[in-house]
């Protein structure tokens, strides 16, 4: 879904009471506690965090889900043990209702991303 804001709270604001908005709660404050130093901004009409060096991941809220996307999860989880139970897609993690965050190792998978990011290791898809 495209949502029409400006900044992050506006998107935040935009979402329905929900689930979803819930989850996107979740992963926002996963991402800050783990890379204070990105910025949240507004990015092809979701939430995008980035460095002095571009984005690296984003944030959205579906219909039937939340997209975080982070690029090829190959790379970044090479044996797929972090993103057990997820649905992954090309460059997306597709997140339902059923997953609990805090019972999975979403939190491991973005420290990953974030140490091969200072390596200058290319994730991308």
């Amino acid at each position: 879904m495209r949502y029409k804001a400006k900044t992050p709270i506006e998107y935040i604001d935009n979402l329905d009471n929900d689930w979803r908005k819930e989850k996107v709660q979740e992963i926002r404050k996963i991402i800050k506690s783990i890379v204070p130093s990105f910025k949240e901004k507004i990015h092809y009409n979701m939430l995008g965090y980035c460095d002095d060096k571009g984005f690296v991941f984003h944030l959205n809220a579906q219909k039937n889900y939340v997209s975080f996307y982070v690029g090829n999860t190959k790379i970044i989880d090479p044996e797929g043990l972090l993103l057990k139970g997820f649905n992954i897609g090309k460059g997306c993690i597709r997140i339902k209702k059923s997953i609990d965050l805090s019972e999975s190792r979403l939190d491991e998978f973005i420290k990953n991303a974030y140490n091969l990011r200072k390596q200058n290791i290319d994730f991308d898809c």
